[in-house]
């Protein structure tokens, strides 16, 4: 999904990570190589720090790091120096989100670097942009205000997307499941919908030329034109209790998309023909994704299969047919990041593994306790770096080979 680089209207640096799940949108690397085996006392850590709470991943542009975190009774942005995580700027501002079930009360939106900007969204649904070299504020709103959301089991959580000139949200509003804020000003372009907010993040593809933004929402898939907010196709795939939740990205290979959830749901590939949705396979039994998204290399998928409580399992599926070629049993969930024919994972408990993206077996090659227990946030892989953090601390990891 190379063609993707310039659908999002990123930074122009390959090796950059600036946005959740990398640089087109599916956890697949640019770079080609990662280390495969660690010293005895583990890979090189090149700096950490402390971090307040949060889901939110780092990203990466520009030799910058970008985190996104809360301190206190603030949502804080804070502008690190990549190479040794020292202080460029920081910019926070008060919030009043409470967690329900007081797991967390940082924000879970991975944040966006894209032409000078960094956007935002907080947990309570304060929408905003910064100068990337400064920053400085230059728009900002409250989502969940203006288009009266209900407030979800663990909080506003779609991490931006760019396309084109606008910002593309799952905000969750009557007639505003999904909202287009102009890229300059955070004015509101479209609405659609009436589909309730996830706490899956969208993608964009083309499909027989035409440019799709492609959500899974608490209702399902929907697939839309970006630039005037027509719905072109949907399918209902939702749990059927309500205590459930979508959270994977969808992901897109030619004309054919994957989505998955748990709850005994499951996961569905279809084919999109002239904006007409066939099904190809679906399954509940291989790759039900609870909360991370799975990652695809070559014709297969990797990803984690069952609830995140009950120590699910790591699979490898053939993306055509949906057959388990193999399955690693309480393997925990991870987030998993493709890297040449390699796959790093962050699993839950702090582990750093690195195995094999081997559709025959699983074939673990380098692992090490790297954070602590529990990681949530999606980590960062830049120039041979993996940015990493738990909800106290943030590890700058050098994979490099």
């Amino acid at each position: 999904m190379k063609h993707l680089l310039a659908l999002f209207a990123l930074c122009a640096c390959a090796a950059d990570w600036p946005q959740f799940l990398g640089p087109t949108r599916d956890g697949v690397s640019a770079e080609t190589a990662v280390l495969t085996e660690f010293p005895a006392d583990g890979p090189k850590i090149a700096w950490k720090m402390a971090v307040g709470s949060g889901w939110s991943g780092p990203v990466v542009a520009d030799g910058k790091v970008i985190l996104f975190h809360r301190v206190e009774n603030q949502e804080i942005v804070d502008c690190l120096d990549a190479t040794n995580g020292k202080s460029i700027w920081k910019h926070g501002y008060r919030t009043r989100y409470e967690d329900d079930f007081r797991f967390d009360e940082g924000p879970r939106a991975t944040p966006l670097i894209t032409d000078g900007k960094v956007i935002t969204f907080g947990a309570d649904g304060d929408l905003q942009a910064l100068e990337f070299a400064t920053g400085k504020e230059l728009w900002k709103r409250n989502v969940n205000k203006d288009y009266d959301v209900t407030k979800g089991y663990f909080g506003a959580a779609c991490s931006p997307i760019r396309v084109g000139n606008f910002i593309l949200m799952n905000v969750g509003g009557r007639n505003a499941g999904v909202v287009a804020f102009d890229f300059a000003t955070g004015k509101e372009v479209w609405k659609t919908s009436n589909d309730k907010a996830s706490y899956s993040s969208p993608t964009v593809a083309k499909f027989d030329g035409r440019e799709r933004a492609v959500f899974f929402t608490r209702s399902g898939l929907l697939g839309i034109d970006p630039t005037n907010g027509e719905v072109k196709f949907s399918k209902e795939w939702r749990p059927r209790i309500d205590a459930s939740v979508n959270a994977a990205t969808p992901l897109v290979h030619k004309n054919q998309i994957f989505i998955s959830t748990s709850y005994q749901r499951g996961a569905i590939v279809l084919e999109v023909k002239n904006d007409d949705l066939t099904e190809i396979w679906a399954s509940d039994d291989v790759l039900s994704n609870h909360y991370n998204t799975s990652v695809r290399h070559k014709e297969h998928l990797f990803g984690i299969n069952g609830r995140q409580e009950q120590k699910p399992a790591l699979t490898c599926i053939d993306w055509k047919t949906g057959k388990l070629e193999w399955s690693k049993d309480r393997f925990g969930c991870a987030v998993l990041i493709v890297v040449g024919d390699a796959i790093v994972a962050i699993a839950e408990p702090g582990d750093l593994v690195i195995f094999a993206a081997d559709p025959k077996a699983y074939r673990e090659l380098a692992r090490a306790k790297v954070l602590e227990s529990p990681v949530r946030a999606a980590p960062a892989f830049a120039n041979g770096k993996l940015y990493a953090r738990d909800g106290k601390t943030m590890v700058c990891v050098d994979l490099g080979k």
